[in-house]
């Protein structure tokens, strides 16, 4: 469990202090994470990396020459907000491009994906490679949906290296794209990671037993074994990565680096008793070894687990793989002929939000928005272990502390914004950038489109009526199945917030009161959040652990159903 820690809300942050001020040498601090702190002779593509906190070496200690340019960090197992993935992309840019690369989890595709249309919009040329490493998230025939763990590393590194060679932007994606499809990793848990200020880990194992399959965002296993010797455990790993090698590859006279990953809780010394078999086993395989790695590379804060990645070699990625880097954790070789970063060089990004004009009677509806976002949080905080205990049945289990900090965030900003005289939207927008911003993850990306959508259906000019609130919701729900891609039946917040949305308008259009229609509107969306217990989660982190979810609820669509009781409580106040 996790020990040292002041507020655990504040951990995350004051992590990335500390690691900035102990890292000066290769890492400059910027809102959202960190970037080089020096550069080259010449400009060069920018590499941007990034993920959630409880990963290091992943990510800020992957920054610096030779590999990535800068690292967005997002909260414990959250996603980085796409304001800080295009806070730290537009300070980490050189002139020549950016590419963005990271772990395929639902909410950074979401918030690095948006990250990238403002890249694009300022006229930026951005791309983005997915890491899918993970042999256990998905089968052969769908690759594009398996999930990246410490094969970050391998993807990282040798589009740090293309870039820090001269390549242009195409060939940096073409060349990471060419990593990732060389990489496969398998990993294997013993115990559950425990969050700062957690009573419990994410998910336990049986003693003597051990998970295969495991996330690194605290996602259970989807199998379990018995627990094998270190030859046994080797042998496990070896077997299935050889048997899911890279199509073309031919085991004889193949070129691999294999990299032997701890994940948080495993000493270096039990590592090097697994790697002796593996080294051995790959080698008997006919396999040639090329600069293996035993160490910490990619970790799931305390969890007591290892994975095995192999990258399998080119000419090209070879040169690639061995050229030399200079970052707080990986180092090979030596870097020369850099110097200190200018401030000027550090593009300064306006955070401020802006109050424009409003009518009185938005501003109106404006303090009653803040009080719905003071009662949503309150409500929030008071049901956060519930919603985590039903996130861990088959997800990360952070699903209630995601909600918890996104609405404290948008109630901070909207009680800022009101107290500013703001209307309606732009108080829904300053809370929906904030609850994106410091909620991360899935939730956090939609819960902030579906309050910007919700704003600019309302205005800041006209009254909030119960026509306009009704055309609100429904582009919210718009919002979020255009945004997340999901649909009824997937088992997410969709399966609340659709029939929630079209019960309002029909109850409306009825010639139902805003306050009738929605308690109406309400109890619709709790029993269609009760009946996700019935289906099979077929999106998020949830869908790789198949029937696990049966049984349970998905938590999206019940904290939705409970936000849509508590907002109606503030109405019935103001009524």
């Amino acid at each position: 469990m996790t020990r040292l820690f002041n507020d655990p809300d504040d951990f995350a942050e004051e992590m990335i202090e500390g690691f900035a001020a102990a890292s000066a040498r290769w890492v400059r601090p910027v809102t959202g994470g960190v970037v080089r702190a020096t550069r080259g002779a010449e400009p060069t593509v920018a590499v941007v990396i990034g993920g959630g906190s409880g990963h290091y070496p992943a990510f800020g200690g992957l920054v610096g020459p030779g590999l990535a340019h800068g690292a967005a960090m997002g909260n414990l197992f959250a996603s980085p907000s796409a304001h800080q993935v295009h806070t730290v992309a537009t300070a980490a840019h050189e002139g020549r491009g950016v590419l963005l690369s990271f772990g395929n989890y639902a909410g950074d595709v979401l918030h690095f994906g948006q990250a990238q249309e403002r890249m694009r919009a300022a006229g930026i040329d951005c791309r983005t490679v997915l890491v899918t490493d993970d042999v256990w998230s998905a089968p052969k025939d769908e690759l594009e949906r398996r999930r990246g763990i410490a094969g970050d590393l391998v993807v990282f590194k040798i589009a740090g290296a293309a870039a820090e060679a001269g390549h242009d932007l195409d060939d940096v994606e073409r060349l990471a794209r060419l990593a990732n499809d060389r990489t496969r990793s398998s990993g294997v848990a013993f115990g559950g990671c425990t969050l700062p200020g957690a009573d419990e880990p994410l998910f336990d194992v049986p003693a003597g037993r051990m998970a295969v399959g495991l996330g690194i965002h605290g996602e259970p296993g989807i199998d379990e074994v018995d627990i094998p010797t270190a030859a046994g455990l080797a042998e496990m790993f070896v077997t299935k990565l050889l048997d899911e090698r890279p199509a073309g590859v031919d085991l004889a006279g193949a070129r691999v680096v294999p990299i032997l990953n701890g994940l948080g809780n495993v000493k270096y010394e039990e590592l090097f008793v697994v790697y002796r078999t593996i080294h051995t086993l790959l080698t008997d395989a006919g396999v040639e070894i090329v600069s293996p790695e035993v160490g910490e590379f990619c970790t799931s804060f305390d969890m007591a687990g290892a994975s095995l990645t192999l990258l399998w070699l080119d000419d090209e990625l070879e040169q690639l793989w061995l050229a030399p880097c200079d970052t707080p954790a990986f180092r090979r070789g030596e870097v020369s002929g850099r110097r200190a970063v200018e401030d000027a060089e550090l593009t300064a990004l306006d955070d401020a939000h802006e109050i424009g004009a409003a009518s009185d009677a938005s501003r109106a509806a404006a303090a009653v928005i803040s009080r719905a976002f003071a009662a949503v949080a309150a409500m929030l905080d008071a049901h956060a272990d519930e919603l985590g205990r039903i996130d861990r049945i088959a997800g990360d289990g952070d699903h209630g502390i995601g909600m918890q900090r996104g609405s404290r965030a948008a109630d901070q900003a909207a009680a800022g914004a009101a107290g500013s005289a703001a209307g309606a939207q732009t108080t829904l927008q300053h809370a929906g950038d904030a609850w994106a911003d410091k909620g991360g993850g899935t939730s956090g990306a939609i819960w902030g489109e579906m309050l910007v959508a919700l704003g600019a259906a309302v205005g800041d000019e006209d009254a909030v009526t119960a026509d306009a609130v009704g055309a609100g919701v429904a582009a919210m729900k718009d919002a979020v199945m255009s945004f997340g891609k999901a649909k009824p039946g997937d088992k997410t917040m969709i399966d609340a917030i659709v029939p929630f949305s079209d019960d309002l308008t029909e109850r409306l259009a009825g010639g139902d009161t805003l306050i009738d229609a929605w308690s109406h509107a309400a109890g619709v969306a709790t029993a269609a959040a009760e009946a996700t217990s019935n289906l099979t989660a077929r999106l998020g982190r949830a869908r790789s652990h198949g029937d696990r979810s049966l049984g349970t609820p998905d938590p999206g669509a019940v904290s939705f159903a409970l936000v849509a009781h508590t907002v109606l409580d503030v109405l019935k106040k103001e009524d």
